[in-house]
């Protein structure tokens, strides 16, 4: 692919690392191209969040395609991955250590399946107070990460499937499709909440965005190795 063809715009997916943040895989594509193409400046740009401690698709925009963004930002998403069932902990996932021990010997398979069906559809749901949310011009992670309370309102959120795929308690293996601004952070503790236990995500992969799927995605890896072959 030619310089032109990156400046005019192009779609890459790329299946984020664990333990990479989303700027991070945008900041080393932006890295490669430049130095590829011995380019000062290109737009590079992500359509949508991942956790560090998620894998998956990222949809990168290039170009003028960043001005596309937004449209792909608003698609319906697919996630799966894994709940914890017995333990809460303050940023919801595996950010933070178990601050609370909750009673699972009450869970069966048939509760687990029952209780999914109370969140279907349109839902409240308040995001975890580790997230990328803006208050006041700053990160709501960057006052979690202080100790300090916020405030967090709860937003609509749209949930079309949530399918629980494997049982190894305490662990349960979800698949759900869901709206922009979800947080499968959230649905992990409110889900463990709503089984009179407690919960967090232990593992998390995004699957799609729209019609874009990542098996179809390249590692970053792969992506430089095509970048210096193919270019």
């Amino acid at each position: 692919m030619t310089e032109e063809a990156y400046k005019n715009g192009q779609v890459l997916l790329i299946d984020k690392p664990l333990t990479w943040t989303s700027f991070q895989v945008v900041n080393k594509l932006r890295w490669e191209i430049r130095q590829r193409f011995n380019i000062k400046k290109i737009k590079v740009g992500h359509a949508g969040t991942l956790d560090p401690l998620a894998t998956g698709l990222l949809i990168i925009c290039t170009g003028k395609q960043t001005k596309q963004i937004d449209t792909y930002q608003g698609q319906v998403k697919e996630y799966t991955g894994t709940f914890t069932l017995g333990g809460t902990t303050p940023s919801y996932d595996l950010e933070t250590e178990i601050d609370n021990i909750f009673p699972t010997a009450h869970i069966t398979e048939e509760l687990l399946h029952e209780t999914t069906k109370q969140f279907m559809g349109e839902i409240q749901q308040k995001p975890p107070i580790f997230s990328a949310i803006k208050k006041d011009g700053k990160r709501l992670y960057e006052l979690a990460r202080k100790g300090e309370t916020t405030e967090i309102k709860e937003r609509t959120v749209t949930i079309s499937s949530f399918e629980i795929t494997e049982i190894k308690l305490p662990e349960v293996g979800f698949r759900i499709i869901c709206s922009k601004g979800t947080y499968i952070r959230s649905i992990a503790f409110d889900y463990g909440k709503a089984l009179n236990s407690g919960g967090h995500l232990s593992a998390l992969r995004r699957t799609k965005i729209g019609n874009f799927s990542v098996d179809d995605a390249l590692s970053v890896e792969e992506f430089i190795t095509n970048l210096k072959i193919k270019s």
